[in-house]
């Protein structure tokens, strides 16, 4: 989130009257005071929608109190604005300032349709003798409308005293009434949000250094059980509702040190060191679960599409109707997709089952015949956990705990989740709906079976389960020899200590069709047409072709990016277009994209931007300001200057990141979320230290303590670094 956003709003919109909203909350972060890292949860009344709580945008004001020989002037010199509310039908507005002091008001200019006006008017008050230092100054901007009521487009409060003893020159954010759009109550319903505001301040890499040397020193050493390593203080005090944040955070360090693999098999030593029961192991969310799955994530997203993509997409064109459980049949349903009158459960349930195992076949044929294709990180990891849990558990009885460890994980928190809600592993850009959502489900507990390796089957409550349970035992043997191959590699840990990239500079993350348009230098034509372009974009290269099979393609090297942000919709009349911003060789060269196929689809262009932003992010060339115009009729179209060269009037958002798995590394923001966990508990942490070495001193002194490794210098640094 950027340093000049600061409140969100929350919007119900009703399915049947697209675009009508049914009320809206809004989140005003300053207001509601949120404290480091805390997680609000409650129900909340919806709002009526109020146009004049919708502000935003800031407003560029000098102000100053002048003494002249007979009188004294408050003089408000009103700038420009920028980011304005859209309030016209073409995404524009016609905004006027008006600046109200001690009963008198005056205004400025009307500015035609812009968001980005600029007056540079001086207004000034006579202020009387012996005025109250308290008298407010308000400015409000205001949207100016030929027919019917003005729309409040923001204001801003100063009082007197403030001016009489210093200029005031600035930015100033603009704020709704406060009287606007209370609460009515639970007429419109509530919505329970539950809402976290992290703020971080990165700063330079050189200040993390010490703690990436600690954090790095606890995984180069033999792992021991008990050993009080940076890396096993972070876990005894790290909070179960923080351990996924830290877990993405840590494997992504680890990743740029080119230690992953180190690092999981130090957590994975110490979670099977302390587990006595094979059945219960990696169950819980510890800290080398969270680890291993996302480092799946983040390491195997490539091959996870590259696995089921097809079969999922196939599930979702196919929309079959699919039921196994008694109490859940609908018959009526089924009816309409047959060509028969009327279908028995029995028959249902028969043919739910042919076309469930025809899924699974795919599934597991795809699954099993891809061992060549699943990243060398993600089975060398798997191999170093297989030799882990075998020389833990080594009675007969255990035999199948080391494929269960590795099954655990690639099935049950990587492959099934992923079947489950295609959406969150983006290999759907949309959620199921819920005929196909309840099919997804059921292949999903399906191959949660094949991951235990049938274990319990037969022991849950859903019986009805048991039509699948010959085909889940005849893909038991095909998952362990998978398995075997999958680890029957040759690369052995720590042979690599290189830095590890997120993605292969070659893969390409996002692929389809865009209507663009490229600006012709300064002698534009008059009409904008956009032509129609398969793009590709990788984080080398944003290419383009006139279709997928064209063999001549056109690149925009990733590196040259400079800008990526959204247009004004009167640019060109469209609703949905963004726009990437080019340098070559000194001179800016934009291009124009719509993400639009001519029909309504800010998903789409949503998804463009992020995927673009994250290929971008690392560019050092990236600009703090753009134009979200065009340049046309000599002018540029949202500020309506006349120099082609003037610098943007609107700011940039480069920095675009979700806090998951597809976010690019960033070494400086990850390190500072693991010093922020280890600050908030540097209290627990001295406990736990003290309570370790107390533990050594009562069974035999201080001496034992310290040669017992219980009180080295590395963890007195630790505490230093904090």
């Amino acid at each position: 989130m950027k340093p000049f956003m600061h409140q969100g709003a929350v919007f119900g919109v009703g399915e049947k009257n697209t675009g009508r909203s049914i009320g809206q909350i809004q989140c005003n972060y300053e207001r509601e005071k949120f404290t480091e890292d805390e997680m609000k949860q409650n129900w909340i009344n919806l709002s009526a929608v109020d146009p004049n709580k919708e502000v935003q945008g800031e407003i560029s004001l000098e102000l100053q109190v002048v003494e002249e020989a007979h009188q004294r002037l408050l003089c408000c010199h009103v700038l420009e604005a920028r980011d304005l509310a859209p309030r016209d039908l073409s995404g524009t507005s016609d905004p006027f300032a008006r600046v109200l002091f001690n009963g008198q008001i005056l205004e400025t200019a009307i500015i035609k349709k812009t968001r980005f006006p600029r007056w540079e008017e001086m207004l000034e008050f006579v202020l009387e003798e012996g005025a109250d230092s308290e008298t407010p100054l308000v400015v409000e901007v205001w949207d100016w409308d030929m027919v019917g009521k003005n729309d409040f487009l923001g204001q801003v409060k100063f009082c007197l005293g403030s001016m009489q003893k210093t200029i005031l020159k600035d930015w100033f954010r603009l704020l709704p009434l406060p009287n606007a759009g209370e609460d009515a109550g639970d007429k419109l319903g509530q919505l329970r949000l539950q809402v976290r505001l992290a703020e971080d301040r990165i700063l330079p890499s050189s200040y993390y250094q010490p703690l990436i040397d600690l954090l790095v020193e606890s995984v180069l050493c033999p792992p021991e059980a008990d050993d009080l390593t940076p890396l096993a203080l972070l876990e005894e005090v790290c909070l179960v509702e923080s351990r996924q944040d830290v877990s993405i955070k840590l494997v992504k360090i680890f990743l740029g040190q080119g230690l992953v693999i180190p690092f999981l098999d130090y957590l994975n030593f110490r979670e099977i060191s302390r587990t006595m029961d094979p059945n219960t192991l990696f169950r819980s969310n510890s800290l080398a679960s969270k680890s291993t799955e996302q480092f799946m994530k983040i390491v195997g997203m490539p091959y996870l599409h590259e696995v089921l993509k097809v079969i999922v997409h196939r599930i979702f064109e196919e929309k079959k109707y699919v039921e196994l459980d008694p109490c859940k049949i609908e018959p009526s349903r089924a009816k309409r997709i047959s060509f028969k009158a009327s279908l028995s459960e029995a028959q249902i349930r028969e043919g739910s089952l042919e076309v469930l195992k025809g899924y699974l076949g795919q599934i597991v044929d795809a699954i099993v015949g891809s061992t060549e294709s699943c990243p060398s990180l993600m089975r060398v990891a798997f191999k170093q956990l297989y030799k882990r849990v075998e020389q833990r558990f080594k009675e007969e009885e255990h035999q199948e705990a080391k494929y269960i460890a590795i099954s655990g994980f690639l099935f049950l928190r990587f492959f099934a989740p992923a079947i489950l809600t295609p959406k969150l592993f983006s290999l759907r850009d949309h959620h199921a709906d819920t005929q196909t959502s309840r099919t997804l489900l059921l292949l999903a507990k399906a191959v949660q079976s094949i991951g235990n390796l049938g274990l319990q089957l037969g022991h849950g409550k859903e019986q009805w389960m048991e039509p699948l349970h010959p085909f889940i035992f005849a893909s038991i043997g095909r998952v362990q020899e998978f398995l075997d191959r999958l680890i029957d590699v040759d690369t052995e840990m720590g042979d690599e200590k290189q830095p590890w990239t997120l993605f292969h500079s070659s893969d390409i993350i996002k692929e389809g069709y865009l209507q663009k348009r490229k600006a012709e230098g300064v002698h534009l034509v008059s009409r904008f047409t956009f032509k129609k372009r398969y793009f590709w974009l990788s984080h080398e290269s944003f290419s383009y072709s006139k279709s997928p099979e064209w063999q001549v393609r056109t690149s925009i090297p990733i590196q040259r990016i400079c800008a990526v942000e959204r247009v004004d919709e009167n640019a060109f009349q469209q609703p949905h277009v963004m726009q990437i911003t080019t340098r070559e060789t000194g001179v800016g060269c934009e291009l124009h994209l719509s993400c639009t196929f001519f029909w309504q689809n800010v998903n789409e262009l949503n998804q463009w931007l992020s995927a673009i932003r994250k290929a971008t992010i690392a560019n050092e060339c990236m600009l703090p300001f753009c134009h979200p115009g065009a340049f046309r009729g000599n002018r540029w179209t949202c500020c309506l200057q006349t120099d082609r060269a003037v610098r943007g009037c609107s700011r940039t958002h480069s920095a675009v990141t979700l806090g998951d798995w597809s976010d690019p590394l960033d070494p400086d923001a990850e390190a500072q979320m693991v010093y922020k966990q280890l600050l908030l508990h540097k209290g627990k942490l001295r406990f736990v230290q003290g309570k370790r070495i107390g533990r050594s001193c009562l069974a035999g002194g201080v001496g034992n303590a310290i040669q017992a490794g219980l009180y080295p210098k590395k963890k007195r640094r630790m505490l230093l670094v904090l």
